[in-house]
């Protein structure tokens, strides 16, 4: 008994799994539906059959993959395949074995109007082509409650300045449990867009229907004053319903013609700024103005701006009287997202040490920039300062030596008579100041002569560790300069340090104080204009139009001419002569 159910299993397995086609019947392909809006998915249902033959030599190496399929890809031009399934069973017909195919495919518009599904290939069958009509928009009356996921787009702004912020939302609507799925982002060949930190999850209610919403914020800045037409967010995932059944989920939505408009004839500034708020600050200065010669203070200067990214914001001047000297820092940018989009600020950080008594005025402070709620230019403005910077302490100036000499001396006094004792104190005070001179001059010619050896005797791999940074630094600076980069004035200073060291620049204009280099002092504010002038150094097409090569040359002139003297003897020290230092 136990044979005989045995028998049939393997044959039943045998008959299923151990197959090979002998012929085919005919094809059938049915749509569920024939008129759709567009973000609808169709289902179609494709029936054959095969007919089969038992074998058992190829029982254990059966794949259901290699069960034949319909050539599909026809629909391709005018669907999307989100997904495709395929079930088959066996039957007996006339004592041939039969196999019948059901393949199911999820089928989405690529585009509206009539569309063909053509004739599908099955073996030696082929089905009957199909005519869909897709439609624009959703189903009349349709606001979204009766839909499985839609998305909405909203821009804060109608229209906008070249350059200026546009925030972009983008909310997917969605019911079910997301399984899968994937929301494009928004792109443009003449547009900068920059993500407003991550995407927010919550829920919300729409016309009775609770949905659960995926929120997304973008900058957008357009690059050229023409109107901006991005291209469509589109979104396509899978869900399952409470029942634990799939659906396909698919929308797409287009953000209105945004109008670009040109920078204003009327804009009087070098780098446009269109912003909805700036502001310049200044700290570190005393409130009543008074310095002293060889007192350095830290002047920090920051300029704020709404709706812009940091790296647009252009340097702040560093010219200052020539009583003054100035040890610049390296600029700040940050950036920041808040509810209203990007602030950036930009921080200029610099040491002044006055080194002249007598008044020093600082000029005043103007950035030019756009306000687009009031569609006028305004001027960030920190006034001019005069600095009255008193001497040094022990610094007699001019006018009090020519009071002093104008005082008589003192009368001297002498005594007609003295003691002895008076006369033996007198030289044994001598004799002890004396000696502890004599004292002082021997250390400080052991000091001296200790220092000369170690100078002598510093090793060679000193020297070679030196020209190895110097030579390094010198390669940064050659590839950020032919690259354009915003830190090659700062790269410079590094190398020239290294180049003369003893010198201890902290700004080109110093370098070229020392060492007048006017080509490559062109150049590199040729590299200026171009990083921070009127039109946005961040653009593909500007990047593009730069050529370091020159100011690459420039660099390489400048550091095979000969040392120059100045940078040797004639630089000025760091304080004049009886100036007291104090940090």
């Amino acid at each position: 008994m136990v044979k005989r159910l045995i028998i049939p299993v393997l044959w039943l397995m045998v008959s299923m799994l151990g197959w090979q086609s002998v012929h085919a019947g005919e094809l059938t392909a049915e749509a569920d539906k024939t008129q759709l809006y567009e973000g609808d998915v169709l289902t179609l249902t494709v029936t054959g059959s095969t007919g089969v033959d038992i074998s058992l030599s190829n029982l254990f190496d059966f794949d259901i993959s290699s069960l034949p399929s319909p050539d599909i890809e026809q629909v391709q031009p005018d669907f999307e395949i989100l997904a495709r399934n395929q079930r088959y069973n066996i039957r007996t017909v006339n004592g041939d074995m039969v196999a019948e195919v059901t393949w199911t495919y999820q089928l989405a518009p690529r585009s509206t109007g009539e569309l063909t599904i053509p004739a599908l290939s099955f073996q030696d069958a082929r089905s009957q082509p199909l005519t869909v009509s897709v439609m624009e928009g959703t189903p009349p009356g349709n606001t979204g409650s009766s839909r499985d996921s839609f998305i909405e787009l909203t821009a804060d702004k109608a229209e906008v300045y070249v350059q200026e912020q546009l925030i972009l939302t983008v909310r997917l609507f969605f019911q079910g449990n997301l399984i899968r799925g994937e929301l494009s982002e928004p792109q443009h060949p003449d547009a900068v867009i920059e993500p407003l930190g991550k995407q927010r999850e919550f829920t919300r209610n729409r016309d009775g229907v609770r949905y659960r919403v995926v929120e997304r914020r973008y900058a957008v800045y357009p690059q050229k004053p023409r109107p901006l037409n991005l291209p469509a967010i589109r979104f396509e995932g899978q869900a399952r319903n409470a029942d634990g059944s799939l659906k396909f989920l698919r929308d797409s939505a287009t953000l209105f013609e945004v109008p670009v408009k040109d920078i204003p004839a009327e804009f009087s500034g070098s780098t446009w700024l269109p912003t909805t708020g700036l502001s310049l600050a200044e700290t570190g200065i005393p409130d009543n103005l008074d310095l002293q010669a060889g007192h350095s203070l830290t002047r920090t200067l920051s300029l704020q701006a709404s709706g812009l990214p940091a790296e647009t914001l252009p340097p702040l001047p560093e010219a200052v009287p020539d009583g003054l000297r100035i040890y610049p820092e390296q600029p700040k940018r940050d950036t920041s997202i808040g509810p209203d989009g990007i602030t950036s600020t930009l921080t200029h950080t610099r040491a002044l040490v006055p080194v002249e008594p007598g008044e020093l005025t600082l000029p005043a402070i103007r950035i030019p920039w756009w306000d687009t709620e009031s569609d006028s230019e305004k001027v960030a403005v920190i006034p001019a300062k005069t600095l009255t910077v008193a001497p040094a302490e022990g610094v007699e100036t001019p006018a009090e030596t020519a009071e002093d000499s104008k005082t008589p001396p003192p009368e001297i006094v002498r005594p007609e008579a003295s003691t002895q004792t008076q006369k033996a104190s007198d030289n044994r005070t001598w004799q002890w100041i004396s000696l502890a001179l004599a004292g002082a001059w021997a250390l400080t010619l052991l000091a001296w002569w200790r220092t000369g050896r170690k100078g002598t005797e510093a090793p060679a791999d000193a020297v070679a560790t030196e020209s190895q940074n110097e030579h390094k630094a010198f390669d940064q600076l050659l590839t950020a300069a032919g690259n354009g980069k915003a830190a090659t004035p700062g790269l410079f200073v590094t190398w020239a340090c290294l180049r003369w060291p003893g010198h201890n620049f902290r700004a080109a204009t110093e370098v070229f104080r020392a060492l007048p280099e006017p080509a490559l002092e062109a150049e590199l504010d040729k590299l200026q204009a171009h990083l921070f002038g009127r039109t946005h150094s961040g653009s593909a097409q500007k990047r593009e139009q730069w050529n370091g090569k020159r100011l690459v040359s420039a660099l390489k002139t400048f550091r095979g001419k000969e040392d120059n003297p100045r940078t040797r003897e004639g630089l000025p020290p760091l304080y004049p002569d009886k100036l007291s230092v104090t940090g």
